[in-house]
């Protein structure tokens, strides 16, 4: 019988070691980000609007850590290029510029697949909130002040394989 109470307080000493390594392990993949993220797997994402087809290569942000490190620490962030962060279900999407070092266009993209609204050129380092005011099913990160340049306005439509597959 003790051998039996011993073995069952063995397995609840290993399990609690095994279940407290991984809530630690998850804590530290959540930890504050100190470094920029590698790059990302990317698709080709295209915005139609008055003034045309205008086609980035964005990389996707997927986890909730490849989302929570975003564009952070990055020093260049090129005008073809972004960052699309795609949600697993319509939700409003509150993006800050924390530890973000150039200025960025946020464009957050309805169900639709058109675009809800935009904050242009997102100030670097900011911890202001930048709302989406009601529920996307993605957020797009473009350079600083690409959407006006391009003429890319709220209600042109976003085509994307990855907006494709949440239809």
């Amino acid at each position: 019988m003790r051998q039996g109470i011993l073995g069952v307080v063995a397995a609840c000493l290993l399990a609690g070691g095994v279940l407290g390594a991984t809530a630690m392990a998850s804590t530290e993949d959540m930890s504050e980000p100190t470094q920029a993220q590698p790059v990302l797997p990317r698709e080709n994402l295209a915005i139609v609007s008055a003034s045309g087809r205008h086609v980035f290569s964005v990389e996707l942000a997927r986890t909730p850590r490849q989302q929570q490190v975003g564009e952070m620490f990055r020093t260049t962030l090129p005008d073809t290029s972004g960052m699309l962060f795609l949600w697993a279900a319509p939700q409003q999407s509150d993006m800050w510029m924390e530890n973000t070092l150039v200025p960025l266009d946020i464009v957050f993209i309805a169900p639709d697949h058109r675009i809800q609204a935009i904050a242009e050129n997102a100030v670097p380092r900011s911890l202001a909130h930048i709302s989406s005011h009601g529920p996307v099913s993605a957020t797009l990160e473009l350079a600083g002040g690409v959407t006006a340049r391009l003429g890319i306005t709220v209600g042109d439509k976003v085509e994307a394989p990855s907006l494709e597959k949440k239809s």
